[in-house]
């Protein structure tokens, strides 16, 4: 009787230790799963960030290559005015001095 009860027993802790092994493997196979598909977005994420950032780089070096153009830009217009500037100077100041103007037609 006490050897059948020890069989019965060791019968049941047998199942329960297989089904307990079962459940064990399908947690940790859904643990995988999950692990796997969380490693997936995080990838994609990590992508899609440096894309980003690449636009970002290329937009800021583009407004930064139109700025440098323009302040070369004006710095010539600065040039051409600073080279003319005393010619024109000295045309106005020979006009008032000489009482020559250059915009009125003289009738001789």
């Amino acid at each position: 009787m006490i050897l059948t009860i020890g069989l019965s027993l060791s019968f049941i802790a047998t199942g329960v230790l297989y089904y307990l092994n079962n459940e064990l493997k399908k947690k940790l196979e859904n643990n995988n799963k999950a692990l796997l598909a969380l490693q997936k977005e995080f990838t994609q994420y990590q992508i899609d960030e440096k894309r980003v950032k690449e636009k970002d780089t290329a937009r800021m070096e583009i407004r930064h290559d139109n700025i440098a153009k323009s302040i070369t830009k004006n710095e010539q217009l600065i040039s051409n005015v600073k080279k003319t500037l005393p010619e024109n100077i000295m045309r106005i100041v020979s006009q008032i001095e000489f009482a020559k103007p250059t915009n009125k037609k003289t009738n001789i």
